[in-house]
């Protein structure tokens, strides 16, 4: 059972941890009640992915249940992200594993069975390739109606992603699925990766954050010192912490200053396959289906990443 803390928002996270993955599930526990952590393959495989979670729960001393999920994409196969978060996805720290174990419940029921515990309430943030939801909502098509929010980190609004040149890679991992999540739902809240590289943290910053005396400030600069050492490598001015963007949004509504409604599509072919495609000039007459985050408050996000890791 997950931990519940009265009046607090209740979140499901469906996560491939991940070195940006840890710290934005760090910031939900500090300031959610997170009813569930749902796991897919996609930054590494799903046994390290699922690993990751249990031990990061472990760590933090939560009993948030941990479910695993898909393996792979729908359809296709895609390369993962481990020469960017390491081979186990958290460094190549060499952690002890949990001792812990993933439930028995598969991801996609499990995300079904919440929204029905939650319904009205829950907010979902997707910080992995949306495999997982893109089941659920195939299992049942009325999932939308019982989630009060879905919050999507994922796409690249102008085209300059991060796997190809106009992927991102959450989306570009599996555009059947998030094709299938942006025909279903009516409104997505979307941080992109392009809003990402304008919320950048400086890395003197993250360096003072994860000296400060917590459990979790050790942990997430264990984990994080590939992640930030590939980054400085490829003379990246800031470190770039998607997953914690969208968890902000999530946390935090109001720390939008700027946002934008318009159709989104998926590209499923071609030279172009797993771009976002912005109708911006609403030109299709097409109803928005998505909320892009073009600008929030810097100053209120680098407190909330601080807050995570007992930095504040």
């Amino acid at each position: 059972m997950s931990q519940v803390y009265p009046n607090r928002l209740p979140i499901l996270i469906d996560t491939d941890p991940g070195v940006d993955d840890a710290l934005a599930i760090l910031m939900a526990h500090r300031h959610a009640d997170v009813v569930g952590l749902t796991i897919a393959a996609g930054n590494v495989g799903l046994a390290h992915t699922t690993a990751n979670a249990l031990k990061l729960v472990e760590t933090i001393g939560a009993t948030t249940p941990v479910f695993a999920g898909c393996a792979t994409p729908l359809v296709h196969a895609a390369e993962d992200a481990a020469f960017v978060h390491g081979l186990d996805g958290f460094g190549d720290t060499g952690y002890a594993p949990s001792a812990r174990r993933a439930e028995n419940e598969p991801a996609a029921q499990a995300i079904l069975r919440l929204s029905r515990e939650h319904a009205g309430k829950l907010v979902i943030v997707a910080m992995a390739p949306l495999t997982n939801l893109a089941l659920a909502l195939r299992l049942d098509p009325d999932l939308p109606s019982r989630v009060a929010r879905l919050v999507v980190m994922g796409g690249a609004v102008t085209g300059r992603g991060n796997t190809t040149v106009s992927a991102e890679f959450n989306i570009g991992f599996d555009p059947e699925a998030a094709h299938i999540v942006f025909c279903a739902w009516p409104k997505i809240e979307l941080a992109d990766w392009e809003l990402t590289v304008r919320h950048g943290i400086a890395f003197d910053t993250v360096a003072r954050w994860v000296q400060a005396d917590s459990p979790t400030a050790r942990f997430f600069d264990a984990i994080s010192r590939k992640t930030r050492a590939w980054s400085i490598e490829r003379g990246r001015p800031q470190l770039a912490l998607a997953d914690p963007l969208a968890m902000a949004v999530a946390l935090q509504p109001d720390i939008v200053t700027q946002g934008e409604e318009h159709h989104l599509e998926i590209a499923l072919h071609g030279a172009a396959r797993g771009a976002t495609i912005v109708d911006w000039d609403d030109r299709s007459g097409k109803a928005a289906n998505a909320r892009i985050v073009m600008d929030l408050d810097q100053a209120r996000f680098e407190a909330l990443c601080a807050s995570a890791l007992g930095a504040d």
